[in-house]
């Protein structure tokens, strides 16, 4: 944000060279967030934003409007990247005029704006942006403020597409990773619901992941199965990218809480696979009490852990339509048992035991990941009353997760924050300090000399001239 003029000067402790430390406001335009510059460089080339727009329709008059939907959700989206989550940042945010030049603001100094209370304001206030997100599905022109609507089905596509667009090519195989968080809740929000293993009120959102790219964050109320509604989201995933690349395998990979008959007997009828966790119980351990006791004597001799894999044919007493391969870890620590078991339709032949697990199953672990990425994007603030809002700003902390994406996978290849998390990458590359000087032909940016990541900052900007 920028500073504001003040005349006044604070003095600090002397330097032992006899100079006095004295600090005042009065360095003019001066942004901490000049790195931002970068993000709004490489989504104008990459054009993830301006798509994502279209994603709404906007009822409003346009011989009244001064800021765009693009406009409106650029604004937004690049407020969420350099980690400001609440929309009552912007009261301060719409001043700042490097702000509004990382946006593509074409007035940043806000002097052309048509009302006189807003002259000298480039941004579109809070209250316009909370109007954007709290349209209703029903939102048209004779709705007094709240004419912009979005299209839950354009945005689930523009997920999808994104995720292709971001491939030069079709890969071999993907694999769809699926898992169940918890969203606090700390008001009266629509559907909030308590949930006795989070010991919370809080909503259920549903993520997919291929990879890092993110291909849905369905919020849901969490008095329902971690599960729920995941066919319906696979069918329409699954379709869209088989639309795309027509040959590419597919696998679905989740934990225990997605191991229903109804997802499993949905792959099955579609020629997808799946390996997922299964809950552990009498019966399955009754299977591999052999496997259990040689991993006990293997702990026992060594003092380490022991792994003893086994291959099964099972099925629940009613719950599944028929039997399936089950595979089981038997493991002993030197703790005590530790059994372990996935259920998969991926053939024998094709993924030996020890490999399937080790290799397919256990780097689901990479997933949560994914989902912990999302907190410094505010995926949790879901403050709003009802669900359809909230899940609009889940969908912008999903985009803004989409930009970071783009450029680990795109600009900071080669670098030292190639697989850095977000956070990382926000206060080492966007944090920047710079003096914002406005002229008629140009708006310069006189970034901080002592700035410590230069030569990241140089490479990633080449590498978003280059596309």
């Amino acid at each position: 944000m920028t500073t504001e003029c003040n005349s006044q000067k604070y003095l600090f402790q002397d330097l032992k060279t006899q100079r006095r430390v004295e600090a005042s406001f009065e360095g003019g335009e001066i942004t901490s967030d000049a790195g931002g510059l970068l993000v709004g460089q490489l989504s104008e080339r990459l054009g993830i934003l301006e798509r994502f727009s279209e994603c709404f329709e906007d009822f409003r008059d346009g011989t009244r409007i001064e800021h765009s939907v693009f406009e409106l959700i650029k604004q937004r989206v690049c407020g969420i990247v350099l980690g400001y989550g609440d929309i009552n940042d912007h009261e301060q945010l719409r001043r700042d005029i490097g702000f509004a030049a990382i946006v593509g603001r074409s007035d940043v100094t806000g002097e052309n704006r048509k009302r006189k209370r807003d002259k000298g304001i480039p941004l579109a206030s809070d209250s316009t942006l909370h109007r954007l997100e709290l349209s209703g599905a029903d939102a048209d022109e004779a709705e007094r403020y709240k004419k912009i609507r979005h299209h839950r089905g354009k945005v689930e596509q523009f997920l999808v597409d994104e995720f292709v667009r971001l491939h030069k090519k079709a890969p071999r195989q993907i694999i769809l990773d699926l898992d169940a968080t918890h969203s606090p809740v700390h008001g009266h929000q629509e559907n909030r619901f308590f949930h006795g293993f989070y010991d919370c009120y809080c909503y259920l959102p549903l993520y997919i992941f291929s990879g890092e790219y993110p291909l849905c964050a369905k919020l849901r109320p969490s008095n329902i199965d971690a599960s729920a509604g995941s066919v319906r989201e696979l069918e329409y995933i699954v379709r869209q990218i088989r639309e795309k690349w027509s040959k590419v395998r597919i696998i679905i990979r989740a934990d225990s809480g997605f191991a229903r008959e109804e997802i499993m007997a949905w792959c099955e009828e579609h020629g997808v696979d799946y390996i997922l966790g299964l809950s552990k119980n009498d019966r399955l351990k009754a299977m591999i009490t052999d496997e259990l006791q040689e991993a006990l004597t293997q702990c026992e001799q060594t003092g380490r852990p022991a792994r003893v894999f086994a291959e099964l044919r099972y099925s629940t007493l009613e719950s599944w339509s028929k039997e399936r391969r089950v595979v089981a870890k038997a493991e002993h620590l030197p703790q005590g048992s530790n059994p372990r078991f996935v259920v998969t339709s991926i053939p024998e032949k094709s993924r030996k035991a020890k490999k399937l697990y080790e290799k397919l199953y256990c780097a689901r672990g990479d997933m949560e990941n994914r989902i912990k990425e999302q907190l410094p994007l505010f995926s949790e603030r879901l403050s709003t009353e009802n669900l359809r809002s909230n899940q609009l700003r889940l969908w912008f902390s999903t985009v803004a997760y989409l930009l970071f994406v783009a450029l680990r996978k795109i600009t900071l290849k080669g670098t030292e924050l190639a697989k850095a998390q977000v956070e990382t990458i926000r206060n080492k590359l966007f944090k920047i300090g710079a003096l914002v000087q406005v002229s008629v032909r140009r708006v310069h940016f006189l970034l901080a000399s002592g700035y410590p990541y230069r030569h990241i900052f140089d490479h990633v900007y080449r590498r978003i001239v280059q596309i």
